[in-house]
């Protein structure tokens, strides 16, 4: 019988009506639940690689940012379910790393939160694990540079106390010619700087993959969560496996139902988490997958499992929880900041930000390749909706919507002086869809529908709510190739040229096809 205070732990998930009826089930034999009751995500959109703790009754998520600044969404909860946003990790750029911001990983130690991530170094363009360190979340954390170099690469950061000692484990020998291996080392009493030899906790002899690993230590055991397959992409192949020995270094034997999760209902392509315990001592597993009708156009969004322990066997069990449906956004820019949802490609584009006046100017600096101009994006979380805004200046600039992937991937609608431009860039060719001239009027009203991730069509118009649809060569502008190999494309706000944008509002709304 469950205590009180499990079932009042409960009671959110059993309001939310999507609530997967699997968490109160026994695991079958094989140990394997595929629930395809389960629906949405509990953080929504392009949140790879996700890691999650819980410090007394407060959760803190954040995950892989890879090419957008600022750098790691940092998330906070009381319950897994409800999320919000506290802001970055990383405001600015380490001054050490250049980019591929990835598998960030929280650690709570002595009254000060820990984040280890990787990112390439300027000097060479190498992975490695850097760290930074804060007293309280949510006044930002400071970047305390590299802790730990290894060959070719060194990703995807886990620590794990063992003993009264701290152990770093990472992956290793991804980009040499030899198996990919799981590897430890025991940190600095400060947690700065690796001490002694690595160690090797499991080699990929079948080269199935292997990363994003996770160790929790439970009925005498150490248990290994890691991930195989292809991480990225439409063609992705990732899932999760488990291993377990009866000392940190090993040896680990590998479960013999791995994977154990993969494919399920509405989701694929499960990988690389964070098992988290709740104060009543119930696991949870926060993770990654594709939505398979929303695929790469949403990225791999964060998803929460629950983990149940086979009394006889001691290996665990994964139970899918359902998150909340997705809601819509909108920044009407009240306030002197910008919300937390908004990111940009920080190596293309250096945005400079005033709000006044209940109005966004926009502007920056690109690099000489940028074919696009400045974008601020938002994470889609669904592959049905539209987004909208009104420009309220003229000038020489080009003022509008985009769906970004990249500085030389991407599609716009915009004003330029009295001319409304359609365009595209692919290949660093920047190609012009449709212009069509128009009166000299403000607020112009500019609005861009996205169908099936990827199927775009335009609007306008010098009232709110009354759209003209602006006419190209087919039904849609099908922008696929804007996807990058490892994030989703992202729709926004753009400014292209000398002179700011101003906007009075970004909108996106989440709707059926």
């Amino acid at each position: 019988m469950k205590s009180l205070a499990t079932w009042l732990f409960l009671l959110p998930f059993a309001l939310n009506i999507q609530f997967n009826k699997s968490l109160n089930h026994k695991a079958p034999a094989d140990y394997k639940v595929y629930d395809t009751t389960i629906t949405y995500p509990v953080i929504p959109g392009d949140f790879a690689d996700p890691t999650v703790i819980r410090v007394g009754n407060t959760y803190y998520a954040s995950g892989t940012s890879s090419e957008w600044a600022p750098h790691y969404p940092l998330f906070t909860s009381t319950d897994l379910i409800h999320w919000k946003q506290l802001g970055y990790i990383l405001p600015k750029t380490p001054a050490w790393a250049s980019s591929s911001f990835w598998a960030p990983e929280l650690y709570y130690h002595n009254n000060t939160y820990y984040v280890y991530y990787t990112a390439r170094k300027k000097a060479d363009g190498i992975s490695c694990i850097g760290v930074a360190t804060s007293k309280d979340p949510a006044k930002g954390f400071t970047d305390k540079g590299i802790v730990l170099e290894f060959g070719k690469e060194a990703i995807d950061a886990f620590i794990i106390e063992d003993n009264g000692k701290r152990y770093i484990t990472f992956k290793a020998y991804g980009l040499d010619d030899r198996p990919i291996e799981l590897l430890g080392q025991e940190l600095t009493d400060d947690g700065l700087k690796p001490k002694g030899k690595p160690f090797m906790l499991l080699r990929d002899d079948e080269k199935n993959g292997l990363e994003g690993q996770c160790i929790v230590k439970r009925n005498n055991y150490f248990y290994l969560f890691y991930s195989a397959g292809g991480c990225c992409g439409s063609k992705c192949s990732y899932n999760i496996n488990i291993a377990r020995a009866t000392s940190l270094k090993g040896p680990y034997t590998k479960f013999k139902n791995n994977p154990a999760l993969a494919e399920y209902g509405e989701w694929k392509c499960t990988g690389h988490g964070t098992i988290v315990s709740t104060p009543q001592g119930e696991d949870f597993y926060l993770y990654h997958a594709y939505n398979k009708q929303n695929d790469v156009f949403t990225g791999r969004q964060g998803m929460l499992a629950k983990l149940s322990w086979n009394k006889k066997t001691g290996w665990p069990a994964i139970h899918p929880v359902s998150g909340l449906k997705p809601a819509n956004f909108r920044d009407d820019f009240a306030n002197d900041k910008l919300k937390n949802n908004w990111q940009w490609d920080f190596r293309h584009s250096t945005p400079l930000i005033k709000i006044e006046n209940g109005m966004l100017h926009l502007s920056g600096q690109t690099t000489t390749n940028n074919k696009t101009g400045t974008a601020l994006t938002v994470r889609p979380f669904e592959s049905n909706y539209e987004i909208s805004t009104a420009v309220v200046n003229k000038n020489g600039s080009l003022k509008g919507l985009t769906f970004y992937g990249d500085a030389n991937q991407s599609v716009g609608l915009g004003i330029k002086n009295n001319t409304l431009q359609v365009f595209f860039v692919k290949g660093e060719t920047r190609n012009i869809l449709k212009e069509l001239p128009i009166n000299d009027i403000t607020p112009v009203y500019l609005k861009m529908k996205v169908e099936d991730g990827s199927k775009l069509r335009f609007y306008w118009s010098d009232v709110a709510d009354k759209w003209n649809e602006i006419s190209t060569d087919n039904d849609y502008f099908d922008a696929a190739f804007t996807v990058p190999w490892d994030r989703s494309p992202r729709p926004g706000l753009l400014q292209q040229g000398n002179e700011p944008a101003a906007f009075a509002f970004f909108a996106i709304k989440y709707r059926s096809k």
